[in-house]
């Protein structure tokens, strides 16, 4: 119960009930990507997390799946952007950014892509930063 005790630090944040293991593994298995050890446990605990604005910083298990799938299928991103088969998006800012771990090479640091000029940055060394840091901005972008 990590995950709940670091959210419940944050009174406004949102908890809701846990994700299905075997919606987690359905998310594996479409993708071809494991989830990273943290955000499955997270995801165990609460199936998505909001802040206090309604902004999913974290997203439920079954978005995750079909947000990943649109963004590596539409035609219109690959038009657009690099491919995204090498990162696992989250969660997002409320504003088009997304956040997401790199999955090609395994990495557990969490990065933003920034839909307006396709760049990927580094944003927090952890899940457990960036949760933190999401839930400490009071609605800014934190990252910039």
């Amino acid at each position: 119960m990590i995950w709940r005790e670091i959210v419940e630090a944050f009174p406004s944040a949102e908890l809701r009930d846990p994700a299905d293991t075997g919606t987690l593994d359905r998310i594996e298995s479409v993708l071809g990507q494991p989830l990273p050890g943290d955000l499955r446990a997270l995801l165990l605990e609460s199936n998505g997390l909001a802040d206090e604005y309604g902004t999913d910083v974290i997203w439920s298990a079954d978005r995750i799946l079909g947000d990943n799938l649109s963004f590596r299928n539409d035609e219109q991103h690959k038009s657009l952007y690099r491919e995204f088969d090498s990162l696992m998006f989250f969660g997002d800012n409320g504003g088009g950014d997304q956040f997401a771990f790199v999955r090609r090479p395994e990495r557990s640091e969490v990065f933003v892509w920034d839909h307006e000029t396709d760049s990927r940055i580094l944003v927090a060394p952890s899940l457990k930063r960036y949760v933190r840091s999401a839930l400490e901005s009071a609605g800014e972008d934190w990252y910039r």
